[in-house]
């Protein structure tokens, strides 16, 4: 399967005589149906600060669709948790941060392991839904392969996330089919978090915010509005206050 050039994973060694000796690491993750291309200027401007970082390439994304729908949430967070373990062996502290389904996988993370996150970032993390058309998805995804893409929904002139133009059905139903174990879970995550939230997005509806504002334990949460971008914010105008808040963020929740 040809994987596009775009869609290479992101890996920066850390500097620790930028951040204070210690050695930080941010892994972040890309949302469904998008590839490393959307978190990588993320990922440069922390990593020209001194952290590790590491975007991993998520299965079946960056290659088609048709290959993404042979995939499963179960194939995206083992990826995930790969890039984790290898992120915090080399490291003293580790955030981790994502852009929708990103932000799931994320917040499954930081869940299965409270004691090693020591921050998390987000920006239009999706783990519910009002759409009522997403109950026929079992049926549907034996019916019909795909949907229209919900790719670059982006306020900026020019922006292009390089998603696929269609949405994969049996994989996206693999999705939200992990969304209400992981609502069950949010109580276990308890550190920091920075959740960025776009004022117009035309992905994530607005269920998700108040579930997990409302049920994560973390005493530590900020919600930052971004009113001049739609769902891929980190693409988007918005971009340049995610990166230095977030990089504020790091640099508060890793310091001894």
């Amino acid at each position: 399967m040809t994987i596009d050039p775009l869609a290479s994973p992101l890996t920066i060694a850390a500097r620790p005589e930028l951040t204070g000796g210690r050695r930080i690491g941010v892994l972040l993750s890309h949302g469904f149906t998008g590839q490393p291309a959307s978190m990588k200027p993320w990922g440069e401007h922390l990593g020209a600060l001194g952290y590790a970082v590491s975007v991993p390439r998520l299965p079946g994304h960056g290659t088609t669709w048709q290959e993404c729908n042979t995939t499963t949430w179960d194939d995206w967070y083992a990826e995930l948790t790969r890039a984790f373990e290898s992120l915090a062996r080399d490291t003293d502290a580790v955030v981790v941060g994502g852009l929708s389904m990103g932000g799931a996988l994320t917040l499954r993370l930081a869940a299965d392991h409270a004691d090693r996150v020591s921050g998390l970032l987000l920006v239009n993390p999706a783990v519910a839904t009002k759409r009522l058309d997403v109950k026929l998805l079992p049926v549907l995804k034996h019916l019909v392969p795909s949907f229209p893409g919900l790719a670059n929904d982006i306020k900026k002139a020019g922006g292009d996330e390089h998603g696929y133009d269609r949405t994969p059905l049996k994989a996206i139903h693999t999705l939200m089919r992990a969304w209400p174990p992981l609502v069950a879970d949010l109580p276990k995550v308890t550190c920091p978090i920075l959740y960025f939230r776009s004022s117009v997005d035309h992905v994530v509806d607005e269920a998700s915010q108040p579930l997990i504002t409302s049920k994560v334990s973390s005493r530590d949460v900020t919600v930052v509005p971004l009113t001049e971008s739609y769902h891929v914010a980190t693409l988007d105008n918005d971009a340049p206050q995610i990166f230095a808040d977030s990089a504020a963020f790091v640099a508060r929740t890793t310091a001894e």
